[in-house]
């Protein structure tokens, strides 16, 4: 059996970026001196007068970023997501939030998945830190494909939007005649009865696999893809909720303020139905090999399948 190309998201920015350099001049990349890391060093190469590195400043690169948005160019503003979401919060709250600016921004090097680097470096709160922010558009894509069609839609949306890339490279299972993207709907990968995984990033995959270890014990379940945390596809996420009657939720994020939270939240007002959350618990990540820790904090298929298996039965 040949085995499944694996592209990590971050690769997947700095190509788009590239090819929408090619096809549209009002757009801008910043970067935090971390253009290697955040593959935004592509663009430069091909548009150099249109790459500004801020350096190590991503208060300041936001500042820039909102007035280029306001001058009518359209910037994507990169940075690792602990710097841009964390460092740079209060400047993207009130220089492009609030004025509700164009401003794209490219976070890489999210969760727990950056492994070696450790915890000051895996921002597991960015999604609630953007989801506090009125107006702000999130987006957590699941592989290349998605990733680059996110991208995409980001320079098509105006207004504010926080798009989420990973550094380990994850399996490409988006390569399908039949795959369209769109902001604020997600996607049912796989029709089941007996409950509903709602994942979101790099654990979409994991689900899916964790799925068929449970379909080999008779659990059924419904595995569901939503790409955009914000805004959240309501409709789809109570659908599934009423035909199962059990919601578990996946992401590599704290279980607090993320998918977890957004689905909660949605279905308190939808559909009450009990929900577990399986994410970062709580706690820091810690220094290691990337699937290593994938398989501690158990955010790998088998670490999801035994705790929806105990949760189902």
């Amino acid at each position: 059996m040949t085995e499944m190309k694996k592209i990590a998201t971050r690769d997947s920015y700095g190509n788009t970026l590239v090819e929408l350099g090619r096809e549209h001049e009002d757009l801008v990349v910043l970067d935090a001196d971390l253009a290697n890391a955040t593959k935004t060093i592509m663009f430069r190469k091909e548009f150099p007068q249109r790459h500004i590195d801020c350096g190590i400043a991503e208060g300041n690169m936001m500042g820039v970023a909102a007035g280029l948005a306001a001058a009518g160019m359209v910037p994507f503003a990169s940075s690792f997501a602990m710097f841009a979401a964390g460092r740079a919060f209060e400047q993207i709250r009130n220089s492009i939030g609030y004025p509700h600016l164009n401003v794209k921004i490219g976070a890489t090097h999210a969760g727990i998945s950056v492994g070696e680097d450790g915890a000051s470096h895996q921002c597991n709160e960015d999604i609630a830190l953007m989801r506090s922010i009125p107006g702000m558009v999130i987006i957590n894509p699941a592989d290349d494909i998605e990733a680059r069609a996110a991208v995409r839609a980001a320079y098509e949306h105006e207004g504010p939007v926080y798009l989420r890339f990973g550094r380990l490279a994850i399996p490409v299972f988006n390569d399908t005649p039949d795959y369209t993207f769109e902001i604020g709907k997600g996607r049912v990968l796989r029709e089941g009865s007996d409950v509903t995984i709602i994942a979101t990033g790099l654990e979409v995959y994991q689900s899916l696999q964790a799925a068929e270890l449970l379909a080999a014990d008779g659990i059924d379940a419904m595995v569901v893809n939503i790409h955009t945390i914000k805004p959240l596809d309501t409709e789809l996420v109570a659908a599934a909720a009423k035909k199962t009657g059990k919601v578990v939720t996946v992401e590599e994020h704290s279980v607090i303020g993320g998918l977890g939270s957004a689905v909660c939240e949605a279905l308190a007002e939808e559909y009450p139905v009990k929900v577990k959350r399986i994410g970062v618990q709580d706690t820091f990540g810690e220094s290691g090999p990337a699937l290593e820790l994938l398989k501690k904090y158990r955010l790998d298929a088998q670490g999801i399948y035994e705790q929806i298996k105990e949760y189902v039965k």
